[in-house]
Order: C-alpha cells, then structure tokens, then sequence
C-alpha cells in the first residue's frame, strides 16, 4: 500500500512542477516564487496519510508482539508416559500444537486452527477389502489420516471425580481419567466418602448399552476396590490385554492367586481351574462376598488373558484375537453383568478390542461397518478409547480377516457332515469344496520382503530349495562364529504350537555344507527330539544327508553324533543319539523319529501311523522338557507343515474338543511359506482327525 501511496503523491509533484515551468515570458531578474494554494493542499494531504500509515505499522507490530507473548507458556512438569497433560496448558482440543525444545524447556505454539473434519461414512462389507487396500498403501497413510480426525477430548466429559486429591493416586497414569458421567461407581463406604471411586468406565457395545467396563490394570493400593466392582457389578468375565510386565515396566498387579484363595478386601478369590494356550491363559475363580451378608452364592469368574498383544504395537496376525474373541462371547454367560476389559491404561488395547467386537455384530446385523463413527460415539465415554494409529488399523485387519474366512471353526461331533460337504462334487462349476477351501490358502501372499537374511548371496548355498526360506522375524538365530559372518543363518523357522509359542522347528533336510549347523542348531537350542519325515533318496533323487552314523559315532566341527539304540515301530523307526559338544565336553541324549511310508508325492496310505508317531513325540516332550521339537522333510514346508498342523489340531481335539484345520495351516503359512503344500496335505488332515475322534470315540469329550 506505502509504495501505490508514494507513487500517486510523485506523480502529482511532478504534474505540478511541470505545469508551473511552461511560462513563456522571459524575465529580466530574479522573482521569488509563491506556493499556490493547491500545492500546499497536497503536501498537506500526503504528510497526514504518512503519519497515518505510520501509526497504523506500530500499532500492528505492538499487537503482535503481544500476542506471541500470550501464546507461549513454558512447563515445568514433567509430562507422564508421552501424554500430554491438557490441563496443564489449559488449550482447547479443537487446536493442533506443536512442541519444541527452547533451552532446557518445553514450548507449546499456537498453531493455525485445522481444516473442517474429514467424513468417514460406513463401509459395505463387500468393499472392505479394496478400502483396507486403499488405506494401506503409502505405508498405511490413510489409516493415520483416518485416525487424526477423530475426536481427541470428549467437550462434554468432566472428571472432577478422578481429579479429587483423594483420588489421584488411584489412576495409574494422571491423564487417563474417567469421566463424571460414565464411571462406574461402587458403593460408597461410611468411613470415606470418596470409596465410591475407581479408574473405571461403562462401554457401549453395538447395540447393547454398558456392554463393557473399560478399566485400567489394578495397581496394588486399587486391587480391593477392583474387586469390589467386580463382584458389585455382577461381573463373570474379565478380559486381560496386558501382561503384568512389559519391557521390564509394570503394567498391571497381579490382583489373582497363582493357587488356593486369597481375600481382597470383603472378597474370597478360590483358583479353581487354568489353561495355557498359545495366545491366552484362561484361569476360574470362585468369588465370594465375605461381608456383612455372608450368606451371598458364591460366583464363578472367568479371567481371559491374552498375552500375544506386544505393548506399543499389534499382534502380527489377528487370527489369535478372532479366536480370542469368540472364546469370550462362549464363556460369557447371558445373565452376567458387564464384561471388564483392561489394558494397563485402560483406553488402549481395551478400546481395540471392545470395537472389534462390535463392529462383527454390526457386519452380522447390517453388512457393513462404521469404525470411525463407533470409536467417535465411544470416546464420549471414555477418553482416547483407541490409541494408536497402528491399533486402529488392526480393527480394520481382523475385520477384514473376519469377512473373508469366516469362523471355520468346527466341534468335532460335525466333522463328518462338514468332510462330506468338502467332498461334494455338486459344488458351483464343479470345484470340490474342498479345493475352493485350499485356494484361499493359495492365495496368501508370501512376504518375499522379510527374507532379505536368507537371499543373501553368502546364504542363498545354504536353502536346499530356493522358494522355501525362512523369514527374517521368526528364522532360527544361530551364535555368530568369531570373526566369521552370516554363520548365524540356517534355513529354519520357529513355528508356534497349541500351547506354546516356538515349539517346533521347520527346516530343511540337511546337505553337506550345513549339516554341522543344524547339529549346532539342535544343541543350542536344547533340542531333544528330531522328526524326518523324507527318505534319504526318493526317485533316485538326494533328499536329505544322513546326519547320523551308522554306527558308533560321526564328527561333524566341535559336534559328535554317536548311536546308543534303534528300534522299529509300525510306521516309524526310533534312533536314541547322543549328541556330544567338544569344546566343554557336554553331551545330551536325542531321540530321533523317523516316520516311513510318506511319498514326496502323496499321501501315507493311513492315518493311524500319523497318530502313533505324534503321540510319541508328545510322550518324549513331556520327559525331556518342552525345548522346540526340530522337524524336517527335504525343504521343510510340505510334509513338515501338515505334521506340525496336526500335532496342533490333534492338541486342541483333545483339550477342547474343537478343531479348525483352515486357520491352523492359514498361521503355519504366515510363519513359514508353503506349510502344507498340497490340496492332498491339506485333505489328509482332516483325514487324519476323522481317523482319530474314530479311535477314541468313547473318551467322553468326543461324545
């Protein structure tokens, strides 16, 4: 504006001074000129405005500078667990931040207010797999998208009750609050009167109002009063979704016995019964109020604890939280009052879980999901429900996962109508129902990313076959040999069993350049049971080196194989190996397995071989200790795959009387590529479970 103003006012000048040296008589002395009155009006005019505009600038810069000081407020707290405390800098959700040092403290900027809320509307079923593409892509920049437009702070919720002195120290972290409105309130006791208080919130399921109750992990001047909501609540499940330790941080207090009773409070907690499962334990209790009111029934709580969830991440698959999941909604009965769910905060992993929930009963009763809208509406009850982008995009996975396989999980009374619709050779365009259920096995996507150890040109002479190498996250790790690289890497995978987690090995039958690893893999890993399912040549061609001698004992490096027994059984033969380390002169007894009549191509004519051969494994387990069970063909994926699914399926017919043959291989597949290599593999499982709930017909859990 200052340089149009100048211009204008040289303009004219300059006009002016023109006009006034056109005078065509000459004079004859020096004359002094007098202003005109215009002149002077002018001058007068332009001197005003520079005043003006002068005064205008130092007005504005005074008010900026002004504003910048009320902007910036320095914290001298230290802010708990990376949360921001809002009430520390008193700002409203609806503004972004930004943090940055300044000489040893922490600045809050004002930011420019954000762009007008994005829309999610809900999402068919029918589309969720191109969506859950879409938002993937760009290492998944639409999910945070998605995520940073929802509601932060709840505007409505007030938590005077959490903020009370008397209360704060009942919150294990001091910006997870519940609010007024919805927090559970236990009764209140005559001595106190803030003894109605607990770090608890009532959740709406789908349809179902107070669903759930969102708490945090009791801390140990809080178990009292969790138990005390447990029983006022009438509460027969509690899901746990945290593990009392984790990265050597307490995340919750172990608020059960380990065995007998112990009484918390005016409640008596009796152990009656636990399971430990590869992705959860479930423990029974018997709860008795010991009050005034003696007499009351005692109860029995279910505790469901899922201990796959890594803390600040995701399970890697979310087929063990569907499973998970349904264990919940069968042990849960119709009567009971909430289902508490807790994390260690409390927000977290329970939100993820409780939307999960709703939104199968959404895709079940309307076909189609609204993540966004249910996590928005629930966040009203309980602040940041939800809390991680990474935790957001897992509700979409197993949604996904959900809706593309269904539950495939079957008791074992309808497993013989469910053979004979797999057979069925009248399915549409005439594909067996079993092939179509294979296909989707087929279908999975080997992550050709995570095997960069094993493309290694140093190891690539290493893999018997050159599609069928471990992945970088679950590949068995051998000791670094000194001052020799890549000796880490051998072509084996752990593979998780029913019950435990890395209970087998996957590998490859051995040549003759890795023999002395895999015997270093055996020792290392305390193995003491070897499965082979090859023959060491199949149509003239080598499938595997024999490792073991044929008498006496064989050297393979600082490792001595020696032969103490053989024996031959119906289908399999027993070796009893002594396996001797040089260095320190150790020496520990394997029994090695090796089970007959299994093609490269085909199937074993029968099961029942099978069945013996894993029974006999377990037997051996159980006396040497539960190391991981080493398990080989010739490249460790086909024959290997389908022993290590049924030795798991098997496991969980017997325990629970249920089976689910797809997802058992679908898990083996994320571990390990081609588990189970053929439509022939996969029908003999469930072959082999018909043959077996055959034999045992009479054990009452088959009934």
């Amino acid at each position: 504006m200052i340089p149009v103003l100048f211009l204008m006012a040289t303009t004219v000048m300059s006009n002016n001074s023109t006009t006034g040296n056109n005078t065509s008589a000459p004079t004859l002395s020096p004359t002094p000129k007098t202003p005109t009155t215009p002149t002077i009006t002018i001058v007068v005019v332009l001197c005003l405005l520079l005043l003006l505009i002068g005064a205008l600038l130092a007005w504005y810069f005074l008010r900026g500078r002004n504003q910048r000081k009320a902007a910036v407020t320095t914290v001298v707290k230290k802010v708990p667990n990376g949360f921001l405390e809002e009430q520390e800098f008193g700002y409203s959700s609806d503004t972004v931040y930004t943090i940055l040092p300044s000489e040893g403290q922490t600045v809050v900027l004002l930011a420019s207010p954000p762009p007008p809320a994005a829309v999610y509307l809900p999402i068919p079923v029918e589309r969720l797999e191109d969506e859950y593409r879409l938002r993937s892509a760009d290492d998944g920049k639409l999910f945070r998208e998605e995520y940073n437009s929802l509601p932060g702070i709840s505007t409505q919720g007030t938590c005077e009750e959490a903020n009370k002195e008397t209360n704060k120290e009942k919150n294990r972290y001091p910006n997870i609050l519940p609010f007024d409105h919805s927090r559970v309130l236990l009764t209140q006791q005559e001595v106190d009167p803030c003894s109605d208080y607990v770090n608890a919130s009532y959740i709406n399921g789908y349809t179902e109002e107070n669903k759930f109750i969102a708490a945090q992990g009791p801390k140990e001047d809080t178990v009292v009063d969790f138990w005390r909501m447990i029983w006022e609540q009438k509460v027969a499940t509690v899901v746990m979704l945290t593990n009392l330790k984790e990265r050597k941080e307490d995340k919750c207090y172990q608020y059960w016995p380990d065995q007998g009773c112990w009484t918390y409070g005016n409640v008596r907690v009796a152990v009656e019964d636990f399971t430990v499962l590869v992705d959860y334990t479930i423990r029974k209790f018997c709860v008795q109020y010991q009050g005034n009111d003696s007499s009351k029934t005692p109860r029995l709580l279910t505790q469901l604890h899922f201990t796959s969830w890594p803390d600040f991440g995701v399970p890697f698959s979310p087929i063990g939280m569907l499973k998970f999941l349904k264990k919940v909604k069968t042990v849960n009965p119709s009567f009971a009052g909430p289902i508490a769910v807790h994390c260690s905060a409390g927000v977290g992993r329970t939100g993820t879980f409780i939307v999960i929930d709703a939104m199968i009963d959404m895709t079940h009763a309307e076909q189609k999901v609204d993540v966004f809208g249910f996590v928005t509406k629930i966040r009203e009850q309980r602040s940041q429900l939800v809390q991680t982008d990474m935790q957001y995009s897992f509700i979409y996975q197993a949604l996904l996962e959900y809706f593309l396989y269904g539950d495939t999980e079957l008791d074992v009374s309808s497993l013989e109508g469910h053979l004979l619709r797999l057979h069925n050779t009248h399915a549409p365009l005439d594909r067996v129902g079993l092939e179509e259920e294979f296909r989707k096995l087929t279908n999975m996507r080997i992550m050709k990313e995570n095997m960069r150890t094993g493309n290694l040109p140093a190891n690539m002479k290493k893999n018997r076959v050159l599609q069928i190498i471990p992945y970088d996250f679950n590949r068995v790790i051998l000791s670094m040999r000194r001052g020799q690289e890549f000796t880490d890497y051998i072509n084996a995978s752990f593979i998780d069993g029913y019950r435990q987690k890395d209970y087998f090995i996957a590998t490859q039958g051995p040549l003759a350049h890795t023999v002395q690893d895999f015997w270093r893999m055996a020792w290392e890993w305390k193995c003491h049971s070897i499965v082979m399912l090859t023959e060491l040549q199949e149509r003239e061609q080598d499938k595997c080196l024999k490792y073991w001698p044929s008498e006496e004992s064989v050297t393979y490096g600082d490792y001595t194989v020696e032969i103490k027994a053989d024996t031959l059984c119906d289908a399999f033969s027993l070796k009893d190996l002594v396996l001797t380390y040089g260095p320190e002169k150790q020496t520990r007894t394997i029994r090695h397995f090796h089970f007959h009549g299994w093609p490269e191509i085909g199937i074993p004519a029968d099961g029942k071989g099978m069945i013996d051969i894993i029974a006999a494994v377990q037997r051996q387990q159980q006396q040497s200790g539960n190391n991981p069970i080493v398990v080989h063909c010739s490249a460790g994926a086909g024959r290997t795959g389908t022993f290590i699914a049924l030795s798991n399926i098997l496991e969980r017919v017997k325990a629970e009387g249920l089976l689910d043959v797809f997802q058992t291989v679908k898990s083996l597949r994320m571990q390990r590529p081609h588990m189970v290599q053929t439509v022939e593999q996969y029908d003999f499982c469930y072959r082999v479970v018909q043959d077996f709930v055959d034999i045992f017909s009479d054990y009452a859990n088959f009934k």
